[in-house]
């Protein structure tokens, strides 16, 4: 049977200042006068019509994510958390992140974004040479980048993440590196770093850039590893480094199929029902302009999940964490035990993709072929 998994927030802002070529994200080019009033009183509407979906659970992590959510004003964010606090219990210890781009605050707005609650940013720089900003479209130059790292020091945040890419156009394994050394020089407790990839629906699909070579790319990959390991940075998820103790605690709960209300246009969620035994998933309507128009439902689809797709489900997630998941949390957030998926599991240890004792994690050859080991637990046809 199901048990309750641990609760979190997902709150979409969709605007940005213009939209990047590589991004397949829910984000829309904001006018000049952004609707944030009008946006917050949506958030709290919606927020209204899922709060039953919390069966009492309090909430372990809020991610403000986008498009840009910095573009929203302190007012904005003061009056929404308000509401949120008179609808919600925190957990003591919540984790709350913000998704700031350089160039899009100032020092003050950090301060009091740190004011209302907010104990976690996540920024997204992307890279620090000149060239690289100016080919993925970002509004932001390495200066600016560097100022607002140091802007979130000084408005009191003591944890925050930056968003790195490696694998741009043209990059050598010396630029990639220097992205690294740049960003670790400011001591963050948290880095995502990730391989720039093509994703349909973007301008880098229809017009593709010139990429480096998969030698190039891999020299990059072991020498960056190499750097963060010896920054003592834990390479705990196939994207994400961390100093000790310092991984998002909103992401772990996503990857260990943990649930999530997604409220904002686009948001998505995932619900346990225990009684029902039933995993929803759910998706808000997209277009900012539908979402803020009276007429139109936030809730645009809601799917319950089928029992035969739970596990890979749940080990998609799960097997990206170095950690893997707990057998007793497979257990209980999928409702199944593990003689259910006892062949593929043996079957991915004969390979040497998988390792199994207190839980089930991806060996280093599984990590390197995931794809190949989430293949072994596709429902037959």
């Amino acid at each position: 049977m199901l048990r309750l998994p641990p609760l979190s927030l997902y709150i979409h802002v969709p605007w940005c200042i213009r939209k990047c070529p590589y991004c397949d994200f829910n984000s829309h080019k904001a006018d000049d006068n952004l609707p944030e009033r009008q946006y917050v009183d949506a958030l709290i509407a919606d927020l209204e019509q899922d709060k039953h979906w919390l069966q009492g659970r309090p909430l372990q992590s809020i991610f403000i994510g986008g498009g840009t959510p910095s573009l929203l004003s302190a007012r904005a964010y003061e009056k929404l958390f308000r509401e949120l606090r008179q609808r919600l219990t925190f957990a003591d210890d919540i984790e709350i992140t913000l998704e700031a781009n350089p160039g899009t605050f100032e020092a003050k707005k950090f301060a009091a974004y740190r004011s209302l609650g907010i104990n976690r940013l996540s920024i997204g720089v992307q890279s620090f040479n000149p060239g690289h900003l100016q080919q993925l479209g970002r509004v932001h130059d390495s200066e600016q980048a560097k100022t607002a790292i140091s802007k979130a020091r000084k408005a009191g945040f003591d944890n925050f993440n930056i968003d790195l890419m490696h694998g741009l156009p043209g990059q050598t394994v010396g630029q990639a590196l220097h992205d690294l050394r740049t960003a670790l020089a400011f001591e963050p407790q948290h880095l995502s770093w990730y391989q720039l990839t093509i994703e349909p629906n973007t301008e880098f699909y229809k017009r593709p850039p010139l990429l480096p070579q998969d030698d190039t790319l891999w020299d990059i990959q072991e020498a960056g590893l190499a750097l963060l390991a010896e920054h003592g940075f834990e390479h705990y998820e196939i994207s994400a480094f961390c100093q000790p103790g310092r991984a998002s605690r909103h992401n772990l709960n996503y990857w260990q199929f943990g649930d999530y209300l997604g409220i904002g246009a686009g948001a998505h969620g995932k619900i346990t029902l225990a009684d029902a035994n039933t995993i929803l998933r759910t998706h808000k309507t997209r277009l900012p302009k539908d979402y803020l128009a009276p007429d139109k439902a936030f809730l645009a689809g809601k799917q319950t999940i089928d029992p035969d797709d739970i596990g890979l489900e749940c080990l998609m997630n799960a097997l990206r964490l170095r950690q893997g998941i707990r057998v007793e949390d497979f257990e209980a957030r999928t409702g199944l035990t593990l003689a259910a998926v006892a062949e593929p599991l043996q079957r991915a240890q004969q390979l040497g993709l998988l390792q199994l004792d207190k839980g089930i994690r991806a060996t280093e050859k599984g990590q390197q072929y995931l794809n190949e080991l989430l293949a072994l637990f596709l429902p037959a046809e």
